[in-house]
């Protein structure tokens, strides 16, 4: 059996499309494909779908290539849109169909549009390659309010898309690691919100009768899938009351 194929994160996907964004913008060149710097020290390169002028400034896209991982987003086109502002470093907004950080708990504070810290850093350090001006830089993903209904954001406290992800740049296929991640911030979220006792569900079918049966708070209502014995040792160190 041949090896299963990776793919690029969201995060990557948004550093690529900034970089093409940038690139036009600053320099008057329309590139075809970027390199991005991966946290690991590789070098990524990346096809750009588009890559055109605005009335304000540039913006560009990449489609996200997820790989053989059954990624929701595989197929999204990430875009990002750049323009020179007066003063600052790089400025974040969220645009259509990347969400808002709404909870306590995650790696970001409420009010910022999601963008975690991984992918914060090589969205910025791709515009520094091009330009050390001050830039404002929006992300989109056409349809993502859609896909986000599919992910773990709406009980994570992220609301109106989705969350530009990725700790190493690289999706490796069904990967355990991103599962546990979600999971992880899911308890982050519970406790932040001061829940006392979670309710840990293994699917869609658990989670609904837990629903019928008890008052829950969406933070209160984890499902866990196949990761029991990993999510009871994470639980206890979160200092919950009690656990059903």
């Amino acid at each position: 059996m041949s090896a299963q194929r990776t793919g690029w994160t969201t995060g990557t996907c948004a550093a690529a499309a900034a970089k093409a964004a940038a690139s036009l913008l600053c320099r008057r060149q329309a590139l075809d494909s970027v390199d991005i710097s991966l946290p690991g020290g590789q070098i990524a390169r990346l096809h750009v779908a588009f890559v055109r002028a605005t009335a304000d400034g540039a913006t560009a896209g990449v489609v996200k290539d997820a790989g053989d991982d059954p990624d929701v987003t595989h197929g999204a086109t990430v875009a990002v849109s750049v323009r020179r502002q007066p003063d600052g470093d790089v400025t974040f907004f969220a645009g259509e169909g990347v969400g808002t950080v709404t909870k306590p708990g995650l790696q970001i504070p409420p009010g910022e549009p999601a963008v975690n810290p991984v992918p914060r850093r090589m969205i910025r350090d791709a515009i520094r390659q091009v330009t050390s001006d001050p830039v404002a830089v929006t992300i989109s993903i056409p349809g993502g309010q859609e896909l986000a209904a599919q992910t773990f954001n709406p009980r994570l406290g992220v609301a109106g898309g989705l969350s530009i992800l990725g700790t190493t740049g690289i999706v490796r296929p069904r990967c355990a690691k991103a599962l546990r991640d979600a999971l992880a911030c899911a308890l982050d979220v519970a406790a932040a919100c001061r829940v006392n006792a979670p309710v840990l569900a293994p699917g869609n079918i658990g989670a609904k009768a837990a629903r019928a049966r008890f008052a829950l708070s969406p933070e209160q209502l984890v499902e866990v899938s196949n990761e029991w014995g990993w999510i009871l040792d994470q639980v206890r160190p979160r200092g919950f009351s009690a656990l059903l």
